[in-house]
C-alpha cells in the first residue's frame, strides 16, 4: 500500500514546493524588479508621506477639490455588529450597492445628489458617473466631463480664474490604454494635488 501512496505524495509535495512557493515567490522578485511602483500599490506620496494610490479613490468634500464618483462601500456599525454603516472607499469592503432601478432609497438618493449638482452647475450637462457608483466602489477616476463639470465651483472656491482650472483638468486627461481599451479618464487624487500645486 506504502508503494502506491508513495508517488501520490511525493507529486503533492512536488506541486506544492513549485506552485506554492518557487512561483509566487519568483513573480513576486519579478514584479519588484520590473514595476516596483505598481507592485506595491501604486502608492502616491507627498513630502515623504504616502497620501493614497492611484488606484483606490478618496472621498473629497471640500468644494476647493474635485470630487470623484460615489462609493457604496460599507463597514461593520462600532455600536451593532449586525448592522452597516456607509464607509466610502473602504477597500476591505468593495463592492456596490446593489439597489435596482425600483428602489425608492436609490431614487431619493439620485434626486437629491441631482439636485445638489444642478445647484452647482445649473448650465453643465449632469455627467451621468458624478450621481452613480461604480461596481466595485474604489473607482479612483471621473470622466474629464465630470471634471469640467466641477471647474466652475472649484474656480470660485480657490478664487482662481475657470480657465486656469480648465487648463489644468485638460493637462490631467489620460487617454485610453495602447490607444484603443477603455475611455479617457481623470484621476481625482492626482488632479487635486495638481490643484494644490497650483496654488503653492
Amino acid at each position: 500500500m506504502l508503494k502506491e501512496i508513495r508517488p501520490a505524495l511525493v507529486v503533492l509535495l512536488m506541486l506544492t514546493a513549485i506552485t506554492g512557493l518557487a512561483y509566487p515567490l519568483a513573480i513576486t522578485g519579478l514584479a519588484q524588479a520590473i514595476f516596483p511602483a505598481q507592485a506595491n500599490g501604486s502608492l502616491i506620496e507627498r513630502n515623504g508621506k504616502v497620501i493614497g494610490s492611484e488606484l483606490i479613490g478618496q472621498q473629497f468634500e471640500s468644494d476647493r477639490y474635485f470630487h470623484g464618483r460615489l462609493s457604496a462601500t460599507t463597514a461593520p456599525d462600532p455600536q451593532d455588529a449586525s448592522k452597516s454603516v456607509p464607509l466610502p472607499y473602504n477597500a476591505a469592503n468593495s463592492g456596490g450597492s446593489n439597489l435596482g432601478p425600483t428602489s425608492k432609497d436609490l431614487a431619493g438618493r439620485l434626486k437629491d445628489d441631482v439636485a445638489k449638482l444642478k445647484a452647482e452647475n445649473p448650465s453643465g450637462s449632469l455627467p451621468v458617473d458624478l450621481v452613480t457608483t461604480s461596481a466595485s466602489g474604489l473607482d479612483p477616476h471621473i470622466s474629464p466631463e465630470a471634471a469640467f463639470f466641477q471647474v466652475s465651483r472649484v474656480a470660485k472656491a480657490r478664487h482662481l480664474p475657470e480657465t486656469t482650472i480648465r487648463a489644468l483638468v485638460t493637462g490631467q486627461i489620460e487617454g485610453r490604454m495602447w490607444g484603443f481599451l477603455g475611455e479617457p479618464r481623470v484621476n481625482v487624487l492626482k488632479l487635486n494635488l495638481a490643484l494644490d500645486k497650483l496654488q503653492s
